[in-house]
């Protein structure tokens, strides 16, 4: 487990902090909030110190016989600031030391998140906007604020991201470092990339559907990553059992026609398609308006016809269309016995779709679905292009490595 420091600024948003605070204590890591003195107005020390379980302080004057104001940025694993104010970024990207926090900004070797709240003007002003670039061309990553309801009766982009997802940021970097400098060079800005996820469901009548276990944890978290690494991201969601991350257009379907039907919308000016849902096979051949009922012990018949090959159909048209840029990821969940099985599978696979990437995973006994991590093997037409077990959101840049990768050769 690692060494996580939460700098808090003097938002109203300091409370959504002691969720995150309460989040990296349940995955075992050692907590040190540092707030600035603004925001102990909003979340006083002793709760800070009883949700840490270390002690609080916003001086450098404190333990000056541990060097306090040196050590907690040298020894810290990751730095993580929400909310960031735009008095915090401005101090922080003039290199101000006035308190404890700016301090330990000043001394940390880790990877620093900044996790913006404010009110719309100030985020869009061109001070904060400065600050912001300057702050990301010396590594440190700061998220985009999500669009919402902010103090009093105001409305628009600068309120903090829920705690959950600057927290699934966090682990990710803490899992793989690496990731920060691509979310901070932005290595997919100017790039639109389009990403299903989650299930279909097919309905058999207003009551009965046919459906799968697809969570869209995967997808999700692909469509995350790629807005972290700058691109512009609409995610195509099915059945869904998570939040859908902030700053992300979301297009809800139903059933596997409806998929369909949307991603052919979507996909001619995407430049990046990744077919991460799980769209049905089958769907009911008539639908009954009115509920089935039960007769006797009489059993059911239904007859099913095939729904259309979405990530087939999206090849098909692309070559159509004669784009010769586009990267189409298709996924493969197989129940396959062995590692083997599961890149013979998937080799037959991507020749049968043709798309560019097949990420493959092995599905037996349901290990995947709604499990936060996953085991991928990503093929090409001339093999394997990488590999990865762990956590999805990890797994998501490895993907889009790969994604990344194959376009810079087109």
């Amino acid at each position: 487990m690692g060494r996580v420091v939460v700098g808090v600024a003097g938002g109203i948003a300091a409370y959504k902090a002691c969720e995150l605070v309460r989040r990296f204590r349940a995955d075992g890591h050692e907590v040190r909030v540092v707030p600035t003195r603004a925001a102990l107005k909003f979340v006083g020390l002793t709760t800070w110190e009883a949700l840490s379980g270390n002690p609080v302080s916003t001086e450098v004057w404190d333990d000056t016989d541990q060097v306090a104001h040196v050590r907690i940025g040298q020894q810290a694993d990751l730095v993580v600031i929400a909310p960031a104010t735009a008095d915090l970024m401005a101090r922080a990207a003039s290199g101000r030391a006035d308190d404890l926090l700016t301090n330990v900004l000043l001394t940390a070797h880790c990877p620093v998140v900044m996790a913006p709240a404010m009110h719309t003007e100030m985020w869009e002003h061109p001070a904060t906007r400065a600050n912001v670039t300057t702050l990301r061309e010396r590594g440190v990553l700061v998220i985009n604020p999500a669009s919402g309801r902010l103090t009093g009766a105001d409305s628009g982009p600068g309120r903090l991201p829920e705690a959950v997802e600057i927290h699934d940021i966090a682990s990710t970097i803490l899992a793989d470092p690496a990731i920060a400098g691509a979310a901070t060079e932005q290595d997919l800005r100017g790039l639109q990339v389009v990403v299903s996820a989650g299930g279909t469901r097919e309905h058999l009548d207003p009551v009965r559907y046919l459906g799968n276990a697809s969570s869209g944890l995967m997808g999700i978290a692909l469509a995350r990553a790629a807005a972290l690494r700058g691109a512009e991201v609409t995610l195509v969601a099915g059945h869904i059992e998570h939040p859908v991350p902030s700053g992300i257009d979301v297009r809800t379907v139903v059933s596997t026609g409806d998929l369909a039907e949307t991603m052919t919308e979507l996909t001619p000016s995407a430049d990046v398609v990744i077919m991460a849902a799980a769209p049905a096979d089958y769907t009911p051949k008539e639908f009954s308006s009115g509920k089935i009922k039960k007769s006797g012990d009489d059993s059911l018949s239904v007859d099913f016809v095939q729904t259309t090959d979405v990530l087939a159909t999206l090849v098909q048209q692309r070559a159509d269309r004669g784009d010769q840029g586009q990267v189409l990821v298709g996924f493969a969940a197989e129940t396959a016995g062995s590692k083997e099985v599961l890149i013979d599978l998937g080799t037959a696979k991507l020749r049968r779709k043709g798309c560019d990437l097949l990420v493959c995973n092995d599905v037996s006994s349901g290990q995947v679905f709604g499990a936060p991590d996953n085991a991928i093997t990503v093929l090409d037409a001339d093999g394997i292009v990488a590999e990865h077990a762990g956590a999805k959101s990890v797994v998501a840049h490895v993907i889009l490595d790969a994604a990344r990768s194959l376009r810079q050769r087109r």
